[in-house]
Order: C-alpha cells, then structure tokens, then sequence
C-alpha cells in the first residue's frame, strides 16, 4: 500500500497536480523537463518619471491578472533597464482578496536556487524556483517584493492600468494584511512573468504585441478590461486551453525605440515576444504610433517592411501570426490627412497581401458608420484614439477563437 501511495504522488507531481496547494505552499528547482507556459507578462522598459525616483527599504505589492490555470508556477523578474546592481531580499506570491489584502495562508515564499534573495545585475532577468501554488486564471495575485537598498532608477511597465501598492519603510512581504501599503502605484516594477505548469491539454499561449491599444489605455483601472482580457474570458468560456499574454507598450512603435515609449517592436521581439515560454501564436497590432508621434512617418512601405520582418521571425521561429488593421483615428491629437492616407495603406496590405496566417480588422469594426476615420462613439473613451472598454470588448469579440482550437493544424 505504501508502495502504492508513493506511485500515486508521483504521477499528480508529474503533471503538475501538487497535493495540499491550499496551504502556504513551498518552493524548489525548477524541472526543465516540464512545459512551462507563460500566463501573464509584462514587457519592460527604460525608467522615466516616478521610476527615476528608486525604491529603498520598502515592499511593493504588485496585482497581476494570470490568463492560465496551473497547480505550479515561477515569477521572472528583470533589471532589464536597470542602472545599478538590484537586490530582492524578500519575494512572495498570494491570492487577492480585496485591494492590498491577502486571503489568509495564501502568501507563499519564492525562493531563487533555494535562497529566499537575489542580485540582479544590470541587464538581468532571473527566473525563480517552482513553487507549489494553485494559479486560477481571471483570479488577481499579488506579488510582494522587499527591496532592502536604494535601487536607483528602476526597469518597470509604465502602463499598468492596474492599482498596485508600495508600503511604509520595511519588509512587509510575508503579510497578508494591508495597512503598511500606504501608497498606490499605476505600474509594475521589475516584474516581468508568471509561468504555469498547466493542464496537459494546454495547447500554448498567445502574445498580443501591440501599443497602448494593447496596453489598455482609455480602460477602466484595475477592472481588467484590455482587449487581450476579453479574448482570454472568450477562450475560458469556449474551453480554449490557451493562455494569452500582454506584450503591449503604451506608445509602442515598430521602428524607433524611445525613453518614455519603450524599445521600438522589432528591437524587444525576440524577449518580449520569441522568448515567452510556450507561445504558439502572435497578435500583431503596431504602426499608428510610428504615423502619428513626432517625427512621423508617413512612408506606408516603410512601416509595411517593418511589420514583415516581424512576421518572418515570428514564422522562422514556428508561430502563427494575425494581424490586426489600424484603428481610425481622426479627431485625435495627432491626426492629419497625410496620416490617415498612410493608415489606409498600411491596412490595405494587412488585409490583401497574404502575409498573416489571419487577419482581424479591427479598422472596420471599430469604425464610426457614419464616417470611417473615426471611432465609433459607442467604443471611443473620448480622445478618439483609443477605446473604451465596450470598444475593447468589440475587439476580442471580433477574433476568430477558431483559429486557437486544439484540433487546427500548425
């Protein structure tokens, strides 16, 4: 009978079905032999504002949104766009259950090569050890981080739309309780990943590169209502085993890189995109930036080959790619006609030229009837750039799930 129980443990330990997840939980190594997927991400960039200031002696408790069921999982953190040597003296990962509160015995330690800290330095990204704790997608996590020394500026998300905390002086990662998280913050700093080990019948994830379109922007805060969100509830609510993972960038273009807007598309593909663990597909919605934010670039083949060559990596690297129309834009700060012509070239090669595996256009279905080049009011948030979150809504309803079913051919 013993003999029987200790087969038992360790067909639910090889597919990733831990017993006792409910408790506080525990961390180890990380085994390489297993799948691992990416259910939620953040893409990282260069510090600017708030994040010049640094953070020194206190504990940020981040809230993150995963997309995927798994009964193990790892954080990544970087100091991608770091100045200085970080260290991480404390790390935790627990279940929401209102603003910085914890669900009781839900905060469990991550370790990094069984250590509770780690150094990173400059240009580093670490991934943790596995940890036996229970991701349920659609539910929030927070992850506690202790930064003992002044860190300089930081290597962060800028855009998070999501209500995260920063506490009083000291370590308070450990604690489920809220009142030390005195002070609110709108983006996520040196987290960059949670990985699951998920069901065995997870096909992959999808990564959406994009812009603030994709970041977000014009969404309600802290409600989850980006348009990679709603396509993740679509496919939870078709059966879909398939996660999805945000890798837009407010500001985002396919060219240049920039301070505040991030490392341009093609320059951050290959870590932000290439490199999520167990992506299959790519969303690929980019361009409107390069037209509108100064200098802008009106040469339609320009942007066009810049786009390809995204496609092509992410083709030679054996993923699928759709690609999403431009939305209208007249009325918003940086609209011009010479603008506008270059958005319709562009969208007429991303419907026609056969380079995408599929095409959703968002352009048409986002468009106001009444006139084309712009948003719909029902979907606008008000600058007439970007969406609400009826227009993002719109958007991942507008995706065709049949593409993601485990039963089409790659």
């Amino acid at each position: 009978m013993k003999r029987v129980g200790m087969v038992l443990i360790g067909i639910l330990v090889l597919f990733g079905i831990a017993p006792g997840w409910e408790s506080e939980g525990t961390a180890e190594e990380v085994n390489p032999k297993k799948r691992w997927v990416g259910a939620w991400t953040a893409s990282q960039q260069e510090p600017s504002g708030t994040a010049l200031e640094g953070i020194k002696d206190q504990t940020l408790r981040m809230i993150i949104h995963p997309h995927l069921d798994g009964n193990q999982a790892r954080l990544r953190l970087s100091n991608h766009f770091g100045s200085q040597p970080v260290t991480f003296e404390d790390v935790y990962i627990g279940m929401v259950k209102e603003g910085a509160s914890l669900v009781p015995r839900s905060n469990t330690r991550v370790t990094f090569d069984g250590e509770p800290s780690v150094t990173l330095d400059v240009g580093e990204t670490v991934t943790s050890d596995r940890i036996h704790f229970k991701v349920k997608a659609g539910q929030s996590l927070a992850v506690s981080i202790y930064v003992p020394h002044d860190t300089g500026p930081v290597s962060w998300h800028r855009l998070a739309k999501q209500r995260s905390y920063i506490s009083l002086p000291g370590n308070y990662a450990s604690r489920t309780e809220p009142e030390a998280y005195t002070e609110r913050v709108y983006s996520w700093y040196w987290l960059t990943g949670l990985d699951v080990l998920p069901h065995p019948g997870t096909t992959g994830g999808i990564v959406a590169l994009g812009d603030s379109i994709t970041d977000g922007a014009g969404s309600t805060s802290s409600a989850n209502h980006r348009y990679p969100d709603f396509l993740a509830q679509r496919l939870r609510e078709e059966g879909i085993r398939k996660s999805v993972m945000n890798a837009g960038i407010s500001g985002n273009k396919v060219w240049r890189d920039d301070p505040v807007y991030g490392p341009s598309a093609l320059n951050r593909l290959e870590r932000d995109v290439l490199n999520q663990p167990g992506v299959t597909d790519v969303i690929l919605l980019e361009g409107i930036n390069d037209i509108g934010h100064e200098p802008p670039d009106y040469d339609a083949e320009h942007i066009i080959q810049g786009l390809k060559r995204i496609v092509d990596r992410a083709h030679q690297a054996g993923l699928r790619v759709y690609g999403g129309t431009l939305l209208p834009y007249k009325g918003s700060v940086y609209y011009t006609l010479e603008g506008e012509a270059t958005r319709e070239k562009v969208n007429e090669w991303i419907r026609n030229s056969g380079a995408f595996d599929g095409v959703i256009d968002f352009a048409r279905i986002m468009a106001d009837p009444s006139d084309p080049d712009r948003l719909n009011p029902v979907y606008d948030s008000g600058d007439h750039l970007h969406p609400s979150d009826a227009g993002y809504q719109a958007m991942a309803e507008a995706i065709n799930l049949d593409w993601f079913r485990p039963e089409q051919p790659r």
